[in-house]
């Protein structure tokens, strides 16, 4: 028997990097559930013009992920102004492409500072929160580059398996809790961060903010911890996985996954790699999103 959706009605949702792209379509998506919506980013009046395009009430807050302390004030205003958290969507991301041989340090750990360490930041901060009330949602955004690695963006991918192993490990230290988790592994996303990439075939073609958003809104509706978009590709992935390696790579190949991010055209890139080098309040501030 199917289950019934919860209502997200006066949901209080916590969404990092919500200014653009999966952020803002999640929000909105939130919004038109009724959920009270509040939206973190490095670039503040960017999301305060998101959120009052958005309407509904949402706030606008500024965070850095990569500082606990900044984390920990963005959750505790959150409360302060919207109640209890319920959900927090950890979605700020970068993605900086090249072969790994060529890639700085310093861009190395920004990826990792970002998409590692501020989802686990904010996955400690949120369950804080949840363990003692015995309910709770997180969400973290991963990628389809979390089950594969992916040339041309090694490091990104390596920060991609830990979310996916992150939420694996929370999943089994919280089970039986009344809490939630949700792991979300989007092929790359039509948005700025997807900028200048090959486009795979089939089930691996970009797919819309949107898409990624109604998934999302689907899993606090009728919980689920594995939520591929689209879903359709979770059989590829787990086909991959059982197949000999030199097969998988060739099927790999004749849908040009393996070409997707080491081909991108990093003419068509230049804007958004450099707003994402410059990622961080001490400097221009930008925020991307994950996928």
């Amino acid at each position: 028997m199917a289950k019934h959706p919860r209502s997200l009605t006066g949901k209080v949702v916590a969404i990092t990097g919500g200014a653009r792209g999966i952020g803002r379509a999640t929000a909105a998506a939130l919004v038109r559930k009724s959920a009270k919506v509040a939206i973190g980013d490095v670039d503040v009046e960017l999301a305060e013009r998101t959120a009052a395009e958005l309407g509904g009430g949402t706030i606008a807050l500024a965070l850095d992920v990569t500082d606990r302390g900044s984390f920990e004030r963005f959750l505790d205003e959150v409360e302060r102004r919207l109640g209890p958290l319920d959900v927090l969507v950890n979605n700020a991301g970068i993605m900086q492409l090249g072969p790994l041989v060529d890639e700085s340090d310093a861009v190395a750990a920004r990826q990792i500072d970002i998409n590692l360490h501020g989802v686990i930041y904010g996955s400690k901060l949120a369950l804080a929160r949840f363990m003692p009330r015995r309910t709770g949602h997180l969400v973290n955004i991963a990628s389809t580059a979390g089950k594969a690695g992916v040339p041309g963006g090694a490091t990104y991918s390596a920060t991609k398996h830990a979310v996916v192993g992150l939420t694996e490990a929370i999943r089994g230290e919280i089970r039986g809790s009344g809490v939630e988790t949700s792991v979300v592994m989007p092929v790359p996303v039509n948005t700025e961060l997807a900028a200048g990439l090959v486009r795979g075939r089939g089930f691996t073609a970009t797919v819309e903010p949107e898409q990624v958003a109604d998934a999302i809104v689907a899993a606090l509706e009728v919980p689920r911890h594995d939520v591929y978009v689209p879903k359709a590709i979770n059989v590829p992935i787990r086909l991959g996985a059982l197949l000999p390696r030199r097969v998988a790579e060739a099927l790999g190949r004749s849908a040009k996954t393996d070409r997707i991010l080491a081909d991108a055209d990093f003419s068509a890139r230049a804007a958004y790699e450099a707003r994402a080098a410059a990622s961080e309040p001490s400097r221009e501030p930008e925020h991307a999103e994950a996928g």
